[in-house]
């Protein structure tokens, strides 16, 4: 008995499918038509070339994707900034609230000049 090499391995990187990229639409299409019971889903897998895996991953997508936009609450959206940008806002404000302390110990060192200590005139 001779051994000989398999045909059915793709050992060249040249005969290997390249990966297909779907869009987000495309996703969609896909999912809206699987979810059609009139199409067989063996069809359109073959017909889009695609997996059973790809299809439970589209589904997978589509439930999460709708589950977050449906847990969105109405009304104002917390707003997040970055930790540069937080860091530099930190800072602005430690800087204004030592310049503030510094002109109100001017301004109780000129009240004291100007009346002798006392807050009325």
């Amino acid at each position: 008995m001779s051994v000989t090499g398999n045909n059915n391995q793709q050992s060249s990187p040249s005969k290997r499918r390249k990966r297909r990229f779907l869009s987000p639409e495309k996703k969609y299409q896909i999912f809206l038509e699987a979810q059609n019971r009139d199409t067989p889903v063996g069809e359109l897998l073959r017909r889009e070339g695609i997996y059973s895996t790809d299809l439970s991953r589209i589904r997978r997508q589509v439930k999460e994707g709708a589950l977050s936009r449906l847990s969105v609450r109405p009304g104002g959206h917390k707003k997040t900034v970055s930790k540069k940008q937080y860091d530099d806002l930190k800072r602005e404000l430690e800087e204004k609230e030592r310049a503030m302390a510094e002109q109100a110990v001017e301004l109780a060192i000129l009240r004291k000049k100007t009346n002798g200590g006392s807050w009325e005139r």
